[in-house]
């Protein structure tokens, strides 16, 4: 019905999240209006941020230098460590602004299902971070299945080291949620709210 470059298009704009046929149409409609030098700019930018953000080396974060700017700050508590699925919920959970120790990002949760297993998850980075000065891991993973999967593989995992606190986001955090919708006051409830594992 289209022709075959805006189909394309939508077929490209399809692989977004929450982008369905209709949306996917709307947006590439919306684009065709643009004037010539606006979709060249955002053709740019997406080219530079693919080019220029990578993973912290320490955290997994996502930067444009080596390390994020959360492990570069020396105020930060580089004793506590707040385990998260995805960049998007680190962002959360600095939005409420009352968490000042450190995270790794996991990029993904265990789920055999999906064929996503242990190995394909950045755990080796977070366990070779954990030293004897290190006093507590915060697993705030989602309360989902692959979530809780991926919480209890981290408790199995620690479990030897006699001197870490381990605990889990609580009460405020309905299962089945995600970080990443979860209101500031949510997550500092869930926050002051975990649980020993």
């Amino acid at each position: 019905m289209y022709p075959s470059t805006l189909e394309k298009l939508m077929e490209y704009l399809r692989v977004l999240p929450s982008v369905g046929q209709k949306t996917a149409e709307r947006y590439a409609m919306r684009l065709l209006e643009l004037p010539k030098e606006e979709i060249e700019a955002f053709a740019n930018q997406l080219l530079l941020v693919k080019e220029r953000i990578h993973k912290c080396a320490i955290c997994g974060n996502l930067t444009e230098s080596e390390k994020c700017k959360i492990c570069e700050d020396p105020s930060r508590d580089k004793e506590v460590i707040c385990v998260v699925q995805q960049t998007k919920d680190l962002i959360a959970i600095e939005k409420m602004g009352s968490y000042n120790g450190v995270y790794h990002v996991l990029h993904g949760a265990i789920s055999p299902i999906k064929g996503i297993l242990p190995e394909d998850l950045d755990f080796q980075n977070l366990f070779d971070r954990i030293n004897e000065n290190t006093k507590e891991i915060i697993i705030a993973t989602n309360s989902t299945m692959e979530g809780d999967t991926t919480a209890l593989y981290i408790c199995k995992i620690l479990k030897p080291n006699t001197h870490l606190t381990v605990t889990r986001l609580a009460s405020g955090l309905p299962t089945g949620s995600n970080l990443d919708y979860a209101d500031e006051l949510t997550l500092m409830h869930a926050f002051k709210g975990r649980i020993k594992q």
